[in-house]
């Protein structure tokens, strides 16, 4: 194709389309940078960023993680509970009840000032109580109403994990760990050189 069939070629998806831009593909390097920014009363045509490539698996592992993480925020919505109450919850029944407040962040992986909130909401409605342990450590310990608040909630949400885990053989799950645990650790490393971009004025706020 020439440098003139191209252009016809562009004419024409330009006025039945209405797309101002083409693709870099053929006939695009017979064109001068002078025809590029003179064409159609200066439109200019641009070469696409081109996007990362995401494959077919990892676009489908994506929208499972993704999934995952819908059902767990409605099954807190369904009970009555915040997601950080409801990982709280979860992690002291994991943990037991008396564990310390920083092996509850260490577990759930919230930022410690989001744990410190909810913890503190949950103080006030009576469902826990705080003592000190050993420098600034503090024990989480479940009150009557804690206790009983954990077993109408975090109980059968455990069932169901336990039975729908049970669609898998044992090595079925050893493999779905392992690979996971393996991707988890490459993701986790390749974030190391991950910055903020320059001029980005946007803050993070606190949850």
């Amino acid at each position: 194709m020439t440098a003139t069939e191209f252009v016809k070629f562009f004419a024409c998806f330009k006025s039945e389309i209405g797309l101002y831009y083409i693709e870099y593909e053929i006939g695009l390097k017979n064109l001068s940078g002078k025809m590029m920014n003179s064409l159609y009363g200066g439109f200019m045509l641009q070469k696409e960023i081109d996007k990362p490539y995401i494959s077919a698996p990892l676009q489908e592992f994506n929208r499972i993680y993704k999934k995952s993480n819908e059902i767990y925020h409605n099954i807190a919505l369904r009970l009555g509970l915040s997601n950080s109450a409801f990982d709280i919850l979860y992690s002291i029944c994991e943990l037991g009840d008396g564990c310390l407040q920083k092996d509850i962040c260490a577990a759930t992986f919230i930022p410690k000032q989001t744990v410190n909130s909810s913890i503190r909401q949950m103080e006030t409605a009576g469902y826990l109580t705080l003592s000190s342990g050993k420098g600034r450590s503090m024990h989480i310990n479940l009150t009557a109403a804690g206790q009983s608040l954990l077993e109408n909630t975090i109980y059968p949400v455990m069932q169901m994990e336990s039975e729908a885990f049970q669609c898998m053989s044992d090595k079925e799950c050893r493999q779905m760990l392992a690979l996971y645990r393996k991707y988890t650790l490459a993701l986790s490393e390749a974030t190391h050189n991950l910055t903020k971009p320059s001029g980005l004025s946007i803050e993070r706020k606190a949850l």
